[in-house]
């Protein structure tokens, strides 16, 4: 369930600035349509920093409704605050929730040690999958190589988003990590390359609007089919399908 195109899942307000259930409901049906593998309910594209703590909940209980175990939920349940991450997490604990997205503290800028001892805790306090979330550009850290080995270590710490755009991160944390870790991208314009080299899919803005599209083409690279993929991806570009962006 976590390999493939998966989507970073906006959250739609009304008016209001009150979440917005019918739209919501349009974009789960939707993904559920085109097949997209599992839907990323309250990450950074979702307004994770900007909804309080109670809304940050409430969207992923009514997503997990609606979605009613017809594709699978990850939670994104980081913070700045370590604390916080455990609070979320812990929340969504026997809910149907398939596991959480926990991007690196924010603002903070904390050592390796101290990135280490965050994640730490966090894993230390759940049994639900964990999926580690860098992306350096926007958080003011960067979670490295050595430290995600280090981490994968823990038996419910099993992948990292990397959004670094960095694809010598690929290599690195396959030489580094010797069991089976998942390699997701968090980059959509690097993201065939970054499979290319060993990664196993992609947590994309661009399926939000295009998912369809992204289904086809990471299928084709979790079939070897780079060729194909490629194509298919030039072919889209030229009938003026949404770019690429950083999620």
């Amino acid at each position: 369930m976590f390999k493939g195109s998966m989507v970073a899942l906006i959250t739609p307000m009304d008016i209001q600035g009150n979440l917005c259930k019918k739209s919501l409901k349009n974009l789960i049906d939707y993904h559920i349509k085109n097949n997209t593998t599992a839907i990323i309910s309250v990450g950074t594209t979702g307004e994770s920093a900007t909804l309080n703590k109670d809304e940050h909940i409430n969207v992923i209980m009514t997503t997990l409704e609606i979605a009613d175990g017809k594709i699978p939920i990850i939670a994104g349940t980081g913070s700045n605050s370590t604390s916080e991450s455990i609070l979320l997490t812990k929340k969504f604990e026997k809910s149907g929730i398939s596991g959480c997205l926990n991007v690196t503290p924010y603002y903070n800028r904390p050592t390796q040690e101290g990135l280490y001892l965050h994640f730490q805790a966090i894993s230390e306090a759940t049994e639900l999958p964990q999926i580690l979330y860098n992306v350096p550009s926007r958080t003011g850290c960067d979670l490295l190589p050595e430290t995600i080995a280090r981490l994968s270590k823990f038996h419910n710490i099993i992948g990292i988003k990397d959004a670094t755009g960095d694809l010598s991160r690929v290599s690195q944390l396959k030489t580094l990590i010797q069991k089976d870790f998942l390699l997701i991208s968090g980059d959509d314009k690097t993201a065939l390359d970054f499979m290319q080299l060993g990664g196993h899919g992609i947590i994309s803005v661009t399926a939000n609007i295009a998912a369809k599209y992204m289904k086809k083409i990471f299928d084709l690279a979790l079939q070897g089919n780079f060729v194909k993929a490629r194509l298919k991806e030039k072919k889209n570009q030229r009938n003026k399908q949404p770019s690429f962006s950083r999620t």
